[in-house]
């Protein structure tokens, strides 16, 4: 494949009561992603957004791509109610359930991207039986459900292993990073084989430059990853 970076803006470091707002300037900065925590207390013990979050935001941005993340129990049960609110990626834990092909493949019959996500002590060969049936897999940077995480950086040689086998099995899926990416390790990670970058408050939120420009603070490193290039194996 060739090489893409995606800017997927987590709205879970959002303050609620700035949502619409907030969604509204990053869309106008050009993102085309937003990243959506769907979490159910019991995979993790927090809560986040809920399903009516999605079809809310394709109501107002029809073109915007969701990349949404469900940290939940029986991941299947939530497919059909995904499917019916328009939603784009639909991606769950590896170890959240049996029957991750069984689930894959409903994804797909509800006209859905289909993902998997491997917490940071999985190896990277737990998706092998499966890996053709992936349009995006989520490397967690950080032990998912808990802010305020440091990025783990024995992630950044599990995204190269991940682009291997992506190019020795001739595939397309997205490889998508999760948690606490900061600018010491956007470049590293990009020149790995990292697609979507899930980013917050250490590059887009919170940032003293606004939203404007954080992204193109965001956009001048992706630049700067494709001109020091790709390792070489990554694509």
């Amino acid at each position: 494949m060739k090489p893409i970076v995606i800017n997927s803006p987590s709205l879970a470091n959002s303050d609620i009561l700035e949502l619409g707002k907030d969604l509204k300037t990053l869309v106008d900065c050009g993102c085309r992603y937003v990243h959506i925590d769907l979490m159910d207390g019991h995979y993790v013990p927090n809560l986040c957004f809920s399903l009516r979050t999605i079809p809310d935001i394709k109501k107002a941005y029809p073109d915007l791509t969701i990349d949404l993340h469900l940290m939940v129990d029986d991941p299947i049960s939530y497919v059909d109610r995904v499917g019916e609110t328009s939603g784009d990626y639909f991606s769950f834990h590896s170890d959240s359930t049996k029957f991750a092909i069984r689930t894959l493949e409903k994804i797909k019959k509800n006209n859905l991207k289909a993902g998997v996500v491997l917490n940071p002590s999985q190896p990277v060969s737990t998706i092998e039986p499966y890996v053709d049936l992936l349009d995006m897999v989520t490397l967690m940077a950080v032990e998912p459900g808990f802010a305020g995480q440091k990025f783990m950086v024995r992630t950044l040689p599990r995204i190269l292993e991940l682009a291997k086998l992506r190019k020795a099995r001739n595939l397309q899926f997205l490889i998508n990073v999760d948690g606490a990416i900061n600018y010491e390790n956007l470049v590293p990670a990009i020149r790995r084989g990292a697609n979507v970058i899930v980013s917050g408050i250490f590059t887009i939120f919170q940032q003293p430059e606004g939203f404007p420009g954080a992204i193109d603070h965001f956009n001048r490193e992706v630049q700067r990853a494709f001109n020091e290039g790709f390792f070489e194996d990554a694509y």
